[in-house]
């Protein structure tokens, strides 16, 4: 469960999750309403790496609700299936994975600690929920033991911490490790700094001289693969987290994969290799929800597919209330196909927003070994 290092100047490694090789080094971070298996799919096409499920909430898992056992829908030659859980309870997580086990559902967990959004962290959910070190270390010992008899391993992503103040990334790490857990993902914010600011990749270099038996990913602020090597020359992390930077450029992990075997990064797709990439999106979409519904979730990826592209006003809006395959081939159709990929289109995307005080339960910071289970804290539905 080891990786070897990142050799100068090169940019290869070789990642291992348990028995899983991860090549190249990158994964897909699960992200609300974006990574279902459509999505996967589409990025999938362009290269080999983890791509991970939207999140998956261990209640309504073990409860069966309908949306959740939707969402844990895999491609028949998606293989490793990951899977995203969410859980405050060590019993009820415990019960989600022994799920997994007993159904296959997954051939790998990964535990999110990471979200930052205030209806997951004022229950003491996500982001929060390190900070209760015992609390924390009993959820992830309860689905290490759950996940052993079928060899399915678990890894646990997280961030820097709740604020400045409350720092718990280093713990969380170590206790990770001493528990069972197959690799460990730092996002490199707290969670008061939810996606605004710049990602403090030297937090990943730290957490990397603490946790030494484990891979450690690094996360945030990769959107492009020269960002993906730099991360990892600077911080000697053993693999990347990719988030909003795949949004409306699939092929970034195209670009990934050239990067880490040493081959030159292509360059990036004119408009109507976009337009290709658009209407793959969409078929794959359809099949998966229906023509419908499948072209209304794509509306969310229209902007970013066509960010710093010259396309008129009426057009995007176009796009973005688009309802069919036939209405998308005419709209596709109005585009100039010649137009290169602009400089405009790099660097961030996805939300920033600002920072803000975490809304956490009322007493939440008085006692960090405390192990009760946040009440009403266990979310009945999956996604984020």
């Amino acid at each position: 469960m080891t990786a070897v290092d990142l050799p100068a100047g090169t940019g290869a490694t070789t990642l291992r999750i348990g028995p899983h090789q991860v090549d190249p080094p990158v994964v897909l971070a699960p992200m609300a309403g974006i990574t279902n298996v459509a999505f996967r799919r589409l990025c999938r096409e362009y290269g080999a790496g983890l791509y991970v499920c939207e999140m998956i909430t261990s209640r309504a898992l073990v409860e069966r609700h309908p949306k959740t056992m939707e969402m844990i829908t895999f491609d028949p030659d998606e293989h490793p299936r990951s899977m995203q859980l969410y859980g405050v309870d060590p019993q009820t997580m415990g019960q989600a994975v022994r799920m997994i086990v007993e159904e296959d559902l997954a051939d790998h967990v990964d535990m999110n600690f990471g979200c930052p959004v205030p209806k997951v962290t004022r229950k003491g959910g996500g982001s929060a929920l390190p900070y209760k070190r015992r609390l924390f270390a009993e959820i992830v010992r309860e689905a290490v033991r759950a996940a052993e008899p079928a060899g399915i391993p678990v890894t646990v992503k997280f961030r820097i911490g709740i604020d400045d103040d409350h720092i718990t990334y280093l713990d969380a790490g170590r206790l990770a490790e001493d528990n069972g857990a197959a690799a460990v993902a730092l996002h490199g914010r707290t969670a008061s700094q939810r996606y605004s600011g710049t990602a403090d990749w030297s937090a990943i270099a730290r957490l990397k001289e603490h946790v030494t038996s484990i891979p450690v990913l690094g996360n945030g602020d990769i959107f492009s693969a020269a960002d993906a090597q730099r991360m990892m020359r600077e911080t000697g992390c053993d693999g990347v987290v990719v988030g909003r930077g795949c949004l409306g450029r699939p092929w970034l992990f195209r670009d990934l994969q050239a990067a880490f075997r040493g081959e030159p990064v292509p360059e990036g797709p004119n408009l109507g290799e976009v337009a290709r990439v658009m209407r793959r999106h969409a078929e794959l979409l359809a099949d998966h929800m229906g023509e419908e519904k499948g072209l209304r979730d794509l509306r969310k990826h229209m902007s970013q597919y066509l960010r710093g592209f010259p396309v008129g006003s009426d057009l995007r809006q176009g796009f973005g209330l688009v309802s069919s395959l036939a209405q998308l081939d005419d709209l596709l159709g109005k585009l100039d196909h010649d137009v290169p990929f602009p400089a405009d289109a790099e660097g961030p995307r996805g939300r920033q927003g600002s920072a803000g005080k975490v809304v956490l339960p009322e007493g939440w910071l008085d006692d960090p070994d405390d192990l009760a289970v946040p009440f009403s804290a266990e979310i009945d539905s999956s996604g984020g």
